[in-house]
């Protein structure tokens, strides 16, 4: 391995265990971690749960994005908490309304080179600074905040070439719906995608944003870019030329997997319900009406993504049946946009801004008509997510979006030239833009006599038991592939709140498709000490949210079987004690039906030995018959598994004083006062 991609680079300087061999587990040591509000209330209780004092990487951040509306106290007393949580734990704090935490960081933290763990799916959007960006679960986040390795599959590395120029009308979405196009949304599982060629010249940095931050819906491990002269065009804008680094493969290195995208070849694309996998030209859905069109999220979060939109809008009015919502970034960008118009062409146009942060993408406000048709410039379409049952949600560019909000209805933004004489807009980076750092809140020193601030909704987590040895429980869900975590834990307005209440959130437990689920759970629960669920391939795909397993487990969940797994739902089943199991047999899949009962004997010894683990089907009509699982957990996992999860491990290991330390994260006086 003489001449190293930029993926393999990274890995090999992070390398704590294993070996580089794809499939093979490895340990990577974490610099920076990333948290939101939506998954970080579990963090910062499972760091209270660890009994950590401060945080050993050398950024952890905090960030409250997603539940910003106070509709009560609930999300208010979180904020509070968060607050406290990371004055006491050594963690940054970028407090409600500053902005989206991965643009964020991207601008203030981010550095090539690095590596970084977050409890969100499209932390791999750091990936275009040159950064090894992963999603994960939050215990895998709060176990490297504590100084352990990050443990994950070492992927495969495809490497995808681009040339030639962007056409007019085209941009950075429709390159990674192209990437969808092709994979689907299980095309980039067990891979790092990496981008590399002539044609990253085209691509600002903040365009590559886009297309990494859209790499999670590949379902791949993360997304990678060199960090070149348009990394340090970036970070010079944003007053951090110093940590620019450059960082770029070898010449005549190789790659796993090889694709090629010409980018002058490229159209305007969309993805159609209910999958940002399901993606077609403009042009076949062209014509069909809408009822609202969303700009902005972390998928389209740069200033000229918002900038272009009010070019194209510039002195028109949109159509009065059309919602025309504009989610900006930050409130840096907000500041920008006013700098160079952009905001007032916006507001002109008919638009209505809401608060920096994520909104609408996690149904946090902004939800649809019934029978409407919503354009979004966001990273996801699934079921229900917009807060609108049986929503209709289409995947799209900027440009898309606000030439559709001019018409009415489904439009490819080329038809602009023709319809109003326009020509493209091309948007000028500036050399510097106007920075503002004011709401980010570095922590104290020394915060041991911090104390946390939990109001009434806010609950510590409870013991996790031992993995059991045999069991005969129901299974209580039959499903299909692809299920997502927002079919299992539903995201929204009614949901987030209670995400620091494990009692009261697992009510919601896989509701989007049985609302009967949570009452027959308890029923299980008590009668025969839990349950099971079967799905099919890429079981709790989308969202890093470990309330999908978290709030399961307790209602009793012991197992789930499934043909296959998305990788961070995979992790988080075993994180919170929950044995993931594969059917051997694809056929196997049909013997088991909703209702049936199953037992398991000798659990504990055939996961450890990676025996077949058996299964007796007792039939709804009184017959049985067996099958045969197995399990995919490396030996770290089974460990984890045995003890009831990875809070469990770790409290035990800081028992011994085997805590790995890796680099205390300290703050100087001077980063106190401001950062960059």
């Amino acid at each position: 391995m003489s001449q190293l991609n930029v993926t393999q680079k990274l890995i090999k300087n992070h390398l704590l265990k294993g070996e580089m061999i794809p499939g093979k587990e490895i340990g990577i040591k974490i610099d920076q971690a990333l948290l939101q509000d939506a998954t970080g209330t579990l963090v910062q209780l499972e760091l209270e749960a660890m009994g950590l004092d401060r945080a050993k990487t050398e950024v952890a951040v905090q960030y409250v994005d997603h539940n910003l509306l106070q509709t009560d106290f609930k999300n208010a007393d979180d904020h509070a908490f968060l607050l406290s949580a990371s004055q006491k734990f050594g963690i940054w704090y970028s407090r409600p309304g500053n902005g989206v935490s991965h643009p964020v960081h991207m601008e203030r933290f981010g550095k090539p080179g690095k590596t970084m763990v977050g409890s969100d799916s499209h932390t791999p959007a750091a990936g275009s600074l040159g950064m090894l960006a992963i999603g994960t679960g939050g215990l895998d986040v709060a176990a490297a905040i504590a100084g352990q390795p990050y443990f994950v599959k070492m992927p495969q590395v495809m490497g995808v070439k681009l040339t030639g120029k962007m056409p007019d009308w085209v941009s950075a979405k429709d390159v990674i719906l192209e990437m969808l196009r092709r994979y689907d949304v299980k095309g980039g599982v067990g891979k790092v995608i990496e981008y590399y060629g002539p044609g990253l010249a085209e691509l600002s940095a903040m365009d590559r944003h886009v297309i990494a931050n859209m790499g999670a819906e590949l379902g791949a491990t993360t997304t990678v870019f060199p960090s070149d002269e348009m990394t340090r065009k970036f970070l010079k804008s944003q007053g951090r030329e110093e940590d620019w680094t450059e960082l770029v493969a070898d010449e005549g290195c190789s790659y796993d997997l090889e694709d090629e995208i010409v980018l002058d070849e490229l159209v305007p694309l969309i993805a159609k319900p209910t999958s940002p996998g399901n993606v077609v030209p403009v042009r076949e859905v062209e014509g069909m009406e809408i009822g609202q069109v969303v700009i902005g999220s972390s998928a389209n979060p740069g200033v000229r993504d918002f900038w272009v939109a009010g070019a194209i809008v510039d002195g028109k009015a949109t159509r009065e049946e059309v919602s025309f919502d504009v989610n900006p970034t930050s409130r840096q960008v907000i500041q920008n946009l006013i700098a160079n118009k952009g905001f007032e062409k916006l507001i002109a146009a008919g638009a209505r801004f809401h608060q920096s942060g994520c909104m609408g993408c996690i149904g946090m406000g902004q939800a649809p008509a019934s029978d409407t048709i919503s354009l979004r410039t966001m990273p996801r379409n699934f079921p229900s997510r917009s807060g609108t049952e049986d929503d209709q949600v289409y995947l799209c560019s900027p440009e898309t979006a606000a030439a559709s909000a001019l018409t009415g209805k489904i439009t490819d933004p080329r038809d602009l030239e023709k319809l109003y004489g326009m020509s493209y807009p091309r948007y000028e980076y500036p050399e510097k833009e106007l920075i503002n750092t004011m709401m980010l809140v570095a922590p104290p020193e020394d915060g041991s006599q911090v104390k946390l601030k939990k109001g009434p909704n806010i609950k510590s987590l409870p013991y996790i038991d031992p993995l059991r040895e045999s069991c005969e429980v129901p299974v209580l869900l039959k499903m299909g592939d692809n299920i997502s975590t927002d079919e299992i834990l539903r995201a929204g307005a009614e949901v987030l709140p209670f995400r620091s209440n494990l009692p009261e959130i697992s009510k919601f437990s896989y509701s989007v498709i049985d609302d009967t689920f949570y009452d027959r759970a308890q029923k299980a629960k008590e009668t025969h000490g839990g349950h099971i669920v079967v799905a099919k391939d890429n079981y709790a795909q989308g969202s890093s949210r470990e309330h999908a397993a978290l709030a399961p487990k307790y209602l009793g969940q012991i197992a789930v079987i499934a043909n296959s797994y998305a990788r961070i739902a995979w992790q988080n089943l075993v994180n919170f004690g929950i044995l993931p199991l594969e059917f051997i047999e694809i056929a196997d899949y049909d013997k088991i039906e909703q209702g049936d009962e199953v037992s398991f004997s000798n659990l504990r010894e055939d996961v450890q030995n990676r025996n077949n683990i058996k299964v007796v089907i007792n039939k709804k009509n009184g017959s049985s018959e067996e099958i045969e699982t197995r399990h995919s957990l490396s030996d770290r996992q089974i460990q984890v598994l045995l003890k009831g999860g990875i809070i469990n491990e770790f409290k035990e290991q800081l028992k011994n004083s085997e805590v790995g330390a890796v680099k205390e994260n300290t703050v100087t006086d001077n980063e106190r006062k401001q950062v960059k």
